[in-house]
């Protein structure tokens, strides 16, 4: 079989995504407070990028011959991104914080998905992540500006 590391990030990358939109959409509901006029609508936007994204990675997924993760129980016994409870005790700029932990651990992944395919000389997919890290790393950097801090790709 060929791409058998880079079949892993892909379905790694379904399951963290699915997570991701979950945690966004709990942002966007309970987001209270100033700018939530807003943040409330961006969050949808947010949403459709990281739902666009999951597609992508799923369709190449089965393009090489993989079976991406298809049910909530697969989605949360394999993401490795930390959720919170749906509670009000979180402010805004917590939750955005919250938001970028998501977004870094997802450009990582992808840094290593680039590795990976890479070595197994799948360039199509190495495409596909190289496009989709730059997309979360330029979120990064808007959420750190709107919580007034400089984006911190490089460290």
């Amino acid at each position: 079989m060929k791409y058998t590391k880079t079949k892993e990030v892909l379905n790694q990358l379904v399951a963290d995504l699915s997570q991701m939109s979950m945690i966004i959409h709990q942002t966007h509901w309970y987001m209270r407070g100033p700018n939530f006029l807003k943040l409330h609508p961006l969050m949808d936007e947010f949403m459709e990028e990281i739902d666009s994204q999951l597609d992508v990675i799923s369709e190449r997924l089965i393009a090489l011959d993989g079976s991406p993760y298809s049910t909530l129980k697969e989605m949360t016994e394999n993401t490795k991104i930390q959720d919170w409870p749906g509670e009000w005790d979180k402010t805004t700029p917590e939750r955005l914080a919250h938001l970028v932990d998501g977004y870094r651990y997802l450009e990582n992944l992808y840094q290593h998905g680039i590795e990976v395919s890479d070595v197994e000389k799948d360039f199509s997919t190495q495409d596909i992540f190289i496009g989709l890290k730059t997309a979360i790393e330029k979120k990064i950097w808007m959420i750190q500006a709107e919580l007034g801090a400089a984006p911190e790709i490089d460290k």
